[in-house]
């Protein structure tokens, strides 16, 4: 049975000004200086829905953006100049990468070239110094981007606590739904500490858990709760009874603990069926544009040609026109997306002229279409972001204090 998820609320969104703001969540908001955390940490009664009027007002107030850019600029500018260099302006590529969720620079091929998306929104592909300026539009475009992005693809900041999950356990159809989980797991080697941890791993934020499979909430929920129960690793058969028995135990206990340690939790759906490439497809103005801008940072020959290697990254620069996600964001479409450049063979490494490259590049967006308006790929993502991810090298979208 599916409940509505009953957590404290506020809305944050996935976008990107092109590529840079796509995948920011609640972590993203707070650091832009919206106030997108305390919705979700108030009381019932005040919930709070985020519709990017905080990031409008931070950049449509030109005193106290400029106070803000200033801040930013004086914290990158190392060697006080007035321009930030390539390597100054590195920690904040680095910063809006751990935003994004992208794996550190250097170690993902798939993820590399967003990071010189980020680079090239700022030095423009070829400048060797930034100033204050560029830096400020730079700034102003990737806020606004996001303030676009929450009326489009919202991402629900929800506050676990143990409420809901105290309320799931008691509900009706609580033993129901564990029998249902018990014979799905059918692994009659693991033991009780196995079966349990794989059926909270089935449980949603929906009934009020937050991913267990995170390494902090299995840290600091579950295996404290698993202790508390006393489940160690015997691997003695365990029936069913026994199962629903013990497990009910352990999950009372991670509501206790989620009562004294709550955690924020981004949960976004999404349905990617195609609809967003028909509407691009059908605008010729529109599509022209876009293309256009996808090609500007797509290295060109001296006879201004260009290779179809260069396809993904082109796919991937117009991909938020087009209501796509970017390569290795979600392994379904990425199925997708290779089973769209295989139809056109468009990964033979051919140089070739502007026209044609569009040309392949809108059959590719064709085909995608096709096969997600056959069979629509809904996405359902939950992660944890009230604790620190990680540590960032510098604060580019912290606000000043």
């Amino acid at each position: 049975m599916k409940t509505k998820p009953k957590g404290r609320k506020t809305k944050a969104s996935q976008d990107s000004q092109e590529q840079v703001c796509k995948k920011m969540d609640g972590e993203v908001m707070e650091k832009a200086g919206t106030s997108s955390m305390t919705g979700a940490t108030k009381k019932k009664s005040e919930q709070q829905v985020l519709d990017g009027s905080d990031i409008m007002k931070l950049v449509g107030n030109e005193e106290v953006f400029s106070n803000f850019v200033d801040h930013k600029f004086q914290e990158l500018d190392r060697d006080e100049d007035g321009q930030l260099s390539v390597k100054e302006l590195q920690p904040a590529v680095a910063d809006i990468g751990v935003a994004l969720g992208l794996p550190a620079q250097g170690s993902s091929s798939d993820s590399d070239h967003i990071y010189s998306e980020v680079l090239n929104e700022f030095t423009h592909g070829k400048q060797e110094k930034v100033s204050k300026t560029e830096f400020k539009e730079v700034l102003s475009d990737i806020l606004l981007g996001m303030a676009a992005g929450l009326k489009r693809d919202p991402i629900v900041i929800l506050r676990i606590d143990g409420e809901d999950l105290q309320e799931f356990i008691n509900g009706p159809s609580y033993e129901a739904e564990m029998v249902s989980i018990f014979s799905q797991i059918d692994s009659p080697h693991d033991s009780l500490r196995d079966y349990i941890i794989k059926a909270l791993d089935k449980l949603t934020v929906e009934q009020g858990m937050p991913p267990s499979s995170d390494s902090w909430v299995m840290s600091n929920i579950v295996e404290p709760a698993m202790q508390s129960c006393g489940i160690d690793e015997q691997g003695k058969p365990v029936s069913e009874e026994t199962f629903l028995v013990e497990f009910k135990k352990v999950v009372e206990c991670v509501a206790q603990h989620l009562r004294e340690q709550p955690v924020i939790v981004a949960h976004s759906e999404n349905t990617f069926d195609g609809s967003g490439i028909k509407r691009l497809l059908s605008n010729k103005f529109e599509l022209e544009k876009t293309m256009n801008t996808a090609l500007e940072n797509v290295p060109k020959d001296r006879n201004g040609k260009l290779s179809t290697d260069y396809l993904r990254v082109a796919l991937d620069t117009l991909a938020p026109s087009a209501g796509l996600p970017p390569f290795g964001a979600v392994d379904q479409m990425d199925k997708v997306f290779g089973d769209a450049f295989k139809m056109v063979n468009a990964d033979d490494g051919k140089i070739i002229k502007e026209e044609e490259f569009k040309k392949i590049l809108t059959e590719i967006l064709g085909s995608i279409m096709l096969q997600l308006e056959g069979n629509p790929i809904p996405i359902s993502t939950n992660s944890v972001v009230h604790e620190p991810l990680a540590t960032p090298s510098s604060t580019l979208l912290q606000p000043s204090s």
